[in-house]
């Protein structure tokens, strides 16, 4: 009982428009007064689970989604997407969808991924007879791919709370983050095969390869970045933490000597948005270790997963409560407090029905891209609306078909089919 109310205390004061650090302070004390726990010698607790080299990953993806966003690594991605997609109408929105995985696979955020691509592409693909209200849900929802394609700062907080290893997480979204991809660039490709193009470009076989060869040329120095970070990674040359770092020096580099779009003044600007950005990442995860010790001491994980095994039966219902659950967490949170609060809650749960703590990884992350786009939060959405110049109530109907029809069964594929997600971890050796 006492962890429910702290959770609807969260829940509220979020939904009232209190700050999501204060919501969790405000949580973690509930907590202590409901358990009748000292909090100071917890908060001790909470410190020393973040001073963890791991985290140190956090402030540099970070900061590298914002250098390549002012640093013009972005713009070449997408020109090199663009050209290799085309620019025919349907070609355009899986050029977006195409882009915000490759620019997952540098940062590992969405917000930045939001910002970067959408202020290039949906000007250029309203010429190209897009709806911007349209435009804007394939951009909220695609923007969700840097959650899914390695880094991913959501794994990272996965794996720090649920003390698993981050190559396996990142490893675990890979199959449904490229699911995802082709789902959206099919159904992309519904909706728009048979409208016209008013500025379509009949281009020769020997034009596109021209083009195509000098986009990738001038986004070359961009494209080698995942290369290195990932290929770092799972070669055993570094560990996340190092391939971070690796990354956002790159970045620094490639944006003042490379593409010259980078100065001395966006770098500090970055850094004060990174430190920002983080700053409140790491006190939300001081006050959920917190939280986390409280429910372990009182034994909240345990009698949770009696109370499912006892009301539910069988695994498949016990995975769809789950699955509900987390989608209606993230319609009322970001994706930061649903992994920091309910996955060390949930772990023990999925673990003895049968799911490795991996797969719930990606379970988790597929859940989350539901979450950010749906109201009333829906974080992502709302700032897709900004960034579009649309309102909110014209983008919900396109937003929900993609949620319906793309996200959800990528989700219900992941919870229900175990090799999407542990294939890849499998075959690198993280799991058995």
């Amino acid at each position: 009982m006492g962890a429910l109310i702290a959770i609807l205390t969260v829940i509220l004061l979020m939904m009232i428009g209190v700050p999501v650090v204060f919501s969790f302070a405000a949580m973690t004390l509930v907590l202590s007064l409901v358990y009748d726990v000292d909090i100071s010698s917890l908060m001790t607790t909470g410190f020393w689970s973040i001073n963890s080299l791991i985290l140190l990953a956090l402030p540099l993806f970070v900061m590298t989604g914002y250098l390549m966003q002012s640093g013009g690594i972005a713009a070449r991605l997408v020109g090199f997407v663009e050209a290799l997609v085309g620019k025919s109408r349907s070609g355009m929105g899986s050029s977006m969808v195409v882009a915000c995985g490759i620019f997952g696979a540098i940062s590992g955020t969405a917000s930045a991924a939001v910002a970067s691509i959408g202020t290039i592409m949906i000007g250029p693909m309203e010429k190209h007879g897009y709806k911007r209200e349209y435009t804007s849900a394939l951009l909220g929802i695609s923007s969700l791919l840097g959650l899914l394609i390695p880094p991913s700062i959501t794994m990272i907080l996965f794996a720090v709370v649920t003390r698993q290893s981050v190559a396996a997480c990142f490893l675990s979204t890979i199959g449904p983050g490229i699911l995802l991809i082709i789902v959206l660039c099919f159904m992309n490709w519904l909706k728009m095969r048979h409208h016209e193009d008013p500025a379509a470009e009949q281009l020769t076989f020997q034009t596109r390869m021209k083009g195509i060869s000098t986009a990738g040329w001038k986004a070359l120095p961009a494209l080698v970045l995942p290369v290195i970070i990932l290929g770092g990674i799972y070669g055993g040359v570094f560990t996340p933490t190092e391939a971070a770092a690796i990354a956002a020096v790159y970045s620094i580099f490639a944006g003042l000597f490379i593409y010259k779009e980078l100065n001395l003044r966006k770098i500090g600007a970055c850094l004060i948005e990174a430190a920002t950005t983080t700053g409140v990442i790491m006190v939300i995860l001081v006050f959920s270790f917190v939280a986390s010790r409280i429910f372990i001491f009182d034994r909240v994980p345990q009698q949770l997963t009696d109370l499912l095994m006892d009301v539910f039966k069988d695994k498949l219902v016990i995975l769809l409560v789950v699955n509900i659950f987390l989608i209606l967490l993230g319609m009322i949170m970001d994706d930061v407090s649903v992994v920091a609060i309910v996955s060390p809650l949930l772990l023990p749960v999925m673990v003895s029905i049968g799911v490795d703590p991996v797969q719930f990884a990606a379970i988790v992350g597929t859940s989350v891209v539901i979450g950010c786009n749906s109201p009333p939060m829906a974080p992502i959405l709302f700032m897709t609306c900004r960034v579009g110049n649309v309102g909110i109530s014209k983008v919900m109907r396109p937003a929900m078909g993609f949620m319906l029809f793309a996200a959800l069964p990528v989700m219900l594929i992941t919870t229900y089919w175990p090799p999407l997600s542990l294939y890849l971890p499998k075959l690198f050796g993280y799991i058995n």
